[in-house]
């Protein structure tokens, strides 16, 4: 039976951030994976992930972003590879819609450097987009995008490196609370810690008792041949977040040769078990690509790859980070509700923070389990 500091449940974006933190302090850690770290079955694949301040949802995640800015930094130096490009962000819409009077709001309230466009100066500056007139935009110069996978294998990369042990296709079947810390059980062996994070994405109410309802919802990513690829060069095509008659969509300029990325976020809403099969529909290229060509025509080419992932979605739309009720030894670690890849970094030095202390600096008052015990029935 093996005996460690800390477990960390899921080496995804987030468990593989907690773990990089965890062994960066030097603590015995153990890092468990039921498959290969970036794998297309979770949440933190494809290539992709936006990173923004200007935070449409609240601006109280946007200190959150600002603490995660220079630790994506740090990585990259630290590891000597990549990680973080700078586009700048794009947001449009109706001058009355969510995504624009949400990142208005956070913008102000933190004094974010944007800039507000109307739809002719927006369409003059970014000519590949073709918009209403009554749209407008919110530039804001520090955002960008993250590349998924070499962000996980980077920070494996570097916990291996601090002695962190990682233990992949192995699968978590029990975690049970016990005098002095927490066993769990996999489909190998018995490991006694003090403390375990469970950062298993779609899978962590099916190894944790006590969780507030948690709806597990199909994303589908969409990859288009550009008509005009020029346009949608990093220096032309910034990210950009659109609201519609269609709904939100997101997307990205060419990274490589895989086409321009565009996803609808919530997608279809359709709840599912994380274990199904993964096949995409015409509906789903449908969703994406009915925005895509009304709003960027010269994108709309031919489908060239399209995956799925998973949101992980709480009743309110906020990430959890927390103790589990009555069991200080067990941490929740669930930035979920398909917005939390950008704060990893940041999240898993909070999640390390509460294995090794039990509290953190960090403020993740929003994100703690007793707001759902409040809430009214």
């Amino acid at each position: 039976m093996a005996a460690v500091d800390v477990v960390v449940v899921g080496l995804g974006v987030t468990g593989s951030a907690t773990l990089e933190q965890l062994a960066h302090r030097g603590q015995r850690v153990i890092g468990i994976e039921r498959d290969v770290p970036g794998h297309d079955r979770g949440s933190s694949h494809g290539e992709s992930r936006i990173i923004r301040l200007g935070y449409f949802e609240h601006p109280s995640y946007v200190p959150l972003v600002r603490a995660a800015l220079p630790l994506w930094r740090e990585l990259e130096a630290r590891s000597g590879r990549s990680l973080l490009a700078v586009t700048g962000v794009l947001e449009i819409g109706s001058p009355e819609c969510v995504l624009i009077q949400g990142t208005l709001l956070a913008s102000r309230q933190h004094g974010l450097p944007h800039q507000q466009l109307d739809a002719r100066t927006l369409m003059q500056r970014f000519p590949s987009f073709r918009l209403p007139p009554e749209f407008v935009g919110v530039f804001q110069p520090d955002g960008g995008y993250l590349l998924a996978e070499t962000a996980i294998q980077v920070q494996i990369a570097l916990a291996q490196t601090a002695g962190a042990e990682i233990a992949l296709g192995e699968t978590v079947r029990a975690i049970a609370p016990r005098a002095g810390g927490v066993r769990v059980q996999t489909d190998r062996r018995s490991i006694d810690a003090g403390a375990v994070v469970v950062a298993a994405g779609a899978w962590v109410a099916s190894l944790l008792a006590g969780l507030p309802a948690l709806r597990i919802t199909r994303q589908v990513l969409a990859w288009f041949a550009p008509i005009t690829p020029a346009l949608f060069t990093r220096d032309r095509f910034p990210v950009f977040l659109i609201e519609s008659a269609y709904g939100m969509h997101y997307g990205f300029p060419l990274i490589g040769d895989r086409g321009v990325k565009v996803a609808k976020h919530h997608h279809l809403e359709q709840a599912v078990d994380p274990d199904d099969e993964r096949r995409i529909l015409a509906e789903d290229e449908a969703a994406i690509r009915d925005a895509v060509a009304a709003y960027l025509p010269a994108a709309a080419g031919p489908l060239l790859a399209a995956k799925t992932c998973l949101y992980t979605m709480t009743s309110d739309g906020d990430f959890i980070l927390d103790h589990l009720p009555g069991h200080p030894q067990i941490i929740v670690a669930s930035p979920c509700s398909g917005h939390g890849f950008k704060f990893a970094p940041v999240i898993g030095a909070a999640a390390a923070d509460l294995a090794t202390t039990g509290a953190t600096s960090y403020d993740i008052t929003r994100f703690r389990l007793g707001r759902f015990a409040a809430a009214p029935a």
